[in-house]
């Protein structure tokens, strides 16, 4: 591990000690993690737990409503719906926990050079910012992925380019808060080296809000690229990604389930991404402490 990664890592063993005395706030936290940690192993046993291949055709069996033979009913070409929901749950969540991985680091990177660096510097890297920042993100997800062809990397990339400006805004921010506390200023001046100052002092003390904010960004990411996937620019038909399956039952309102069922996939995740920030948001932050 680096020393960035060991300082980090530190910093957030710390806050989860000091927040340990506060079992009445871990509700939504452990909500949360129940929820994205059955999708993860749902996902990662799909092979085993799947009835049926997600790919194979049977069109004798097309659009056939929910039963014991298929839970959540057959798609147009046959395919079992639930089949296909297991085996998106291995294409969304990790294409949306590897976008934010990204993004988290590239901006973070950027926003805790600007805001320790200052000036001219500080100056030109947000100017950059604050152009990524002008565009809604669906709109220049949709431009970058339409400009570099359809398909699930692409909109990867898209993603990740119009999600890391927001989190250096938010580090450049807690990294001039932290620079001005006291210790910061007794470090700089017995001459600790800048980068040591801030690798050691300043970013495990920012970091937390960083963390939180990349747990709810990745269900905003999986929104994002099933929204892509949904318009034709994301994942390429047949594999089984949640956007694209809602996509095939968009224009078939009578056959529910084909469309449902995925949106539910997608509404759970999402949802219990947004307990699991909140859940960390209250054990990270000091001013929540009720000791």
């Amino acid at each position: 591990m680096t020393t960035t990664g060991v300082a980090v890592a530190r910093g957030l063993a710390a806050a989860f000690v000091r927040s340990g005395r506060r079992p009445r706030r871990n509700t939504a936290l452990v909500i949360g993690l129940t929820i994205v940690g059955v999708w993860v192993v749902a996902a990662s046993l799909a092979p085993v737990v799947a009835p049926y291949s997600p790919l194979d055709l049977d069109v004798m069996n097309r659009l056939e409503p929910p039963s014991l033979a298929h839970p959540f009913g057959t798609d147009d070409a046959g395919r079992d719906t639930l089949s296909r929901v297991l085996y998106g749950g291995r294409i969304t969540v990790p294409t949306a926990f590897v976008v934010i991985l990204v993004a988290s680091i590239f901006g973070t990177a950027v926003g805790a050079v600007s805001g320790y660096a200052g000036g001219r510097l500080d100056e030109a890297l947000m100017r950059v910012v604050d152009v990524v920042l002008a565009f809604p993100s669906i709109l220049l997800a949709m431009a970058i992925t339409a400009a570099l062809g359809a398909g699930l990397r692409n909109a990867m990339l898209a993603v990740v380019l119009v999600s890391w400006p927001e989190f250096s805004r938010l580090m450049r921010a807690q990294v001039l808060a932290v620079k001005a506390n006291e210790y910061v200023v007794a470090a700089r001046a017995l001459g600790v080296p800048t980068g040591r100052v801030l690798l050691r002092h300043v970013l495990p003390n920012a970091f937390p809000p960083v963390l939180v904010k990349a747990t709810l960004d990745v269900g905003n990411a999986i929104i994002l690229t099933a929204a892509l996937s949904f318009i034709g620019l994301g994942a390429v038909p047949p594999a089984p990604e949640w956007g694209a399956m809602i996509a095939a039952g968009q224009a078939k309102f009578e056959y529910w389930w084909v469309a449902t069922f995925p949106g539910l996939a997608i509404l759970s995740v999402v949802l219990g991404l947004n307990f699991l920030g909140d859940g960390l948001q209250d054990r990270l932050n000091p001013r929540l402490r009720t000791d």
